[in-house]
């Protein structure tokens, strides 16, 4: 399962904002540079640039939710051999059962939590995260203390996960990505900056221009179209293409909640475009 928030908002691209900024956002761009080089890592053992981890690594590094609510739960990746075809499913089984789950060195279940924030499913999943990660982070950044603003970012990630794994604890979907704590970042950004503008590439068809989107229109309107995919499939929390929307509304939420007691300060919004 990917967390991703930037692949769903659909043909736009943000470039930058027009907030001018205080400082160097020194903490978005080690959080940045740490997560490539965990695609990098993560790639190395086995996988491709493109197309992502391999199934195995998702499985000893992603947040399992059975694994997260089940105490003593033992999850591995297996092969179901059907005739001429095969297929990769997680198995996860608890007491008794679990000796039936082949043994798989990995980190704690706990752990999990951390190394899920920082892995990704695909470059694409990666890009686009990133993109917004560098976009809005460090304007949310530069409102806070460079401490409080990383405690911000792991703990929206950590709520993001909880949200998710509270609509589906028994999934044994591995989470991958930083979108629940980037979802942080973009629900903060919208309390301190609902007047910024956001310059942005828009694809049409085969037309590209660039415009400028005020913010709470960007933002809003992704939230808003989590919200609507997330409770339509509440059947299945994983979505149509296992993305994990209720991880983005968590993140959301928890942003637009605690960034005015972290906040010290912010910027006006210039009133003039930026290009």
């Amino acid at each position: 399962m990917r967390c991703r928030p930037a692949d769903n908002l659909g043909q736009i691209l943000p470039i930058k904002d027009n907030i001018p900024l205080s400082r160097l956002p020194l903490v978005t761009v080690l959080l940045v540079l740490a997560n490539v080089v965990a695609y990098l890592v993560e790639i190395t053992h086995g996988g491709s640039f493109f197309g992502g981890p391999s199934e195995s690594t998702a499985v000893h590094y992603g947040a399992i939710p059975f694994a997260l609510t089940h105490s003593g739960a033992r999850c591995a990746l297996e092969t179901i051999v059907e005739g001429e075809h095969s297929a990769s499913v997680v198995a996860c089984a608890t007491g008794s059962h679990a000796a039936s789950i082949p043994h798989q060195s990995g980190p704690a279940a706990w752990a999990t939590v951390f190394t899920a924030m920082f892995l990704h499913g695909s470059f694409l999943h990666i890009f686009g995260n990133m993109i917004f990660l560098a976009i809005f982070g460090p304007t949310v950044e530069d409102a806070t203390t460079r401490p409080r603003f990383l405690a911000f970012y792991l703990a929206g990630g950590i709520v993001a996960l909880a949200a998710q794994v509270a609509a589906g604890p028994n999934s044994t979907a591995p989470t991958l990505g930083a979108s629940g704590a980037i979802a942080a970042v973009l629900g903060g950004y919208i309390v301190l900056y609902p007047r910024a503008r956001v310059l942005s590439l828009i694809f049409i068809i085969f037309f590209v221009t660039i415009v400028e989107v005020p913010a709470v229109f960007l933002l809003g309107f992704w939230f808003l179209e989590q919200l609507y995919l997330g409770l339509a499939g509440l059947a299945n929390p994983l979505g149509g293409e296992g993305v994990a929307y209720f991880a983005h509304i968590g993140g959301f939420v928890f942003g637009l909640l605690t960034i005015r007691l972290i906040a010290k300060h912010k910027r006006a919004s210039p009133q003039v475009p930026v290009y």
